[in-house]
């Protein structure tokens, strides 16, 4: 197998390991996909038998390249030609009950893929004279592959117990690979979903958003409901699960119309936030629910409430609250504007408004209103996107005519005030509104001059005056 050892790091290591008389072996994700046929990423780990540290180092000093070394992890890495090379030595580890920081001690090869986290990632090349490209696959990780199965090297139990981490990773890998996670190692992580509580915050959304950036993250997010891990990381998206009858009447499970929806955007983007607005779009349906013997179930202004959760949820989360919390805030409080006017005539002011709301963002928008068109009722569905059209191409022809896409008032403050005389207060607030709405609802053409002419109007309506003629 020494023809997946192509990259000359390989054969410059080898002579290393041979001048130091050590054995080193690639292991990890780069034998996985090379097996699995992948696309290589620009990252591989070696594991030396001895220390991963001074083997790197001496390596370092015989490409004449710098070193990294990361003493508390036992770890050393360099660059080489475009790949990141890190060097470990092999280990065997054992874990106390309340920490996830393991006791490490010299170990075997053999010790230390049975620490490796699945079968597939335990897979390693040799990388020594005596058998150069040979695979060592000690727990079947080949078998495994074929089978399209994400199974433990130990007793499950132990594996996750040790690394609690480690759950989210086996749905991680599920989702990415499509594969399905053994029937041991799942129970096992229902059983010890509660150990995920002692991973930082940082790590576990760190693996979430790897699972909704995959190509179907349903498959994650099922695994994550199933095992009992969602409702422990993520409890917000968990109440979204079930359906009530009233009378009769029920409404559609809103987390499994969440997945749908956020599989449907998967599809159209790969941007994780207008992902994660897939997710959290109908948030507040649970806190907004209300059954009306008239009409059924009701979730009136689930949008204005579900945009106000999302501020917390993303600081509960660990997730950025800068401009990507922001535009998950906008997607969230917009999403349903461009539905409703599929449903009715389309007015030139009703796209007016949303474009100015929307502003870049607006096809965006457009993308997780498609998306969330998920009716099983083909006549509907089809109507419904038929509609969307209709409205994405009237968007269009108001935005080229009218140019309301992040539009600035032709008209400021500053302008208002210098006319009138005045200073800073209400009719300045009053005169600007007036002008906005005026274009917006198309009373008035989006240009300065008209704009002037309509300030001047709605001041003396107010009582003012101006200085001169505007």
């Amino acid at each position: 197998m020494s023809e997946n050892l192509s990259h000359p790091i390989f054969s410059i290591i080898r002579e290393l390991a041979r001048e130091e008389e050590v054995s080193c072996y690639v292991i990890g994700g780069f034998v996985r996909d090379r097996i699995m046929g992948r696309p290589l990423k620009d990252d591989i780990d070696i594991l030396v038998l001895g220390s991963g540290i001074d083997f790197a180092s001496k390596l370092g000093e015989k490409l004449h390249t710098k070193v990294a070394v990361y003493k508390s992890f036992g770890t050393a890495m360099l660059n080489y030609q475009g790949l990141q090379v890190e060097f470990v030595g092999a280990r065997k580890e054992s874990y106390r009950r309340d920490s996830r920081k393991p006791i490490v001690e010299d170990g075997t090869l053999a010790d230390d893929q049975n620490r490796r986290d699945f079968t597939i990632n335990a897979m390693a090349f040799s990388l020594n004279d005596a058998d150069y490209g040979a695979l060592v696959d000690p727990f079947s990780g080949v078998e495994d592959i074929k089978n399209q199965l994400i199974r433990t090297p130990l007793e499950p139990g132990i594996t996750f117990s040790d690394d609690p981490l480690r759950m989210m990773r086996a749905i991680r890998f599920a989702t990415q690979l499509n594969f399905r996670i053994d029937a041991a190692a799942l129970n096992a992580i229902a059983e010890q979903a509660d150990r995920i509580k002692i991973i930082s915050k940082e790590r576990v959304i760190d693996e979430l958003n790897k699972i909704i950036l995959a190509k179907k993250p349903s498959i994650g997010f099922k695994y994550l409901f199933d095992t009992g891990l969602l409702e422990l990381i993520f409890p917000t998206m968990s109440q979204l699960y079930g359906v009530e009858y009233v009378d009769g009447k029920g409404h559609k499970d809103n987390f499994y119309h969440t997945l749908e929806v956020l599989d449907n955007v998967s599809e159209l983007s790969e941007d994780l936030w207008l992902r994660w607005a897939a997710i959290m779009h109908d948030i507040a349906k649970p806190a907004t629910k209300r059954f009306d013997k008239k009409v059924g179930w009701t979730f009136h202004g689930h949008e204005d409430r579900g945009a106000k959760m999302v501020p917390k949820l993303f600081a509960e989360l660990k997730l950025p609250l800068n401009e990507k919390m922001k535009f998950v805030q906008k997607l969230v409080l917009l999403h349903l504007r461009p539905i409703v006017l599929a449903q009715d005539i389309v007015t030139d002011s009703a796209v007016r408004r949303l474009l100015f709301e929307a502003g870049d963002d607006i096809d965006a928008l457009m993308m997780l209103c498609h998306a969330d068109v998920t009716t099983k009722n083909e006549y509907k569905k089809k109507k419904y996107r038929e509609n969307f059209d209709l409205v994405k191409q009237k968007l269009k022809d108001v935005e080229e005519r009218d140019q309301i896409r992040n539009w600035q008032p032709p008209i400021d403050g500053d302008d208002i005030m210098k006319v009138f005389g005045i200073g800073p207060g209400r009719h300045v607030g009053q005169i600007k509104n007036a002008i906005r709405e005026a274009i917006l609802e198309g009373d008035i053409p989006n240009s300065r001059n008209e704009a002037l002419a309509f300030m001047v109007e709605k001041g003396k309506s107010l009582g003012l005056e101006p200085l001169k003629e505007a």
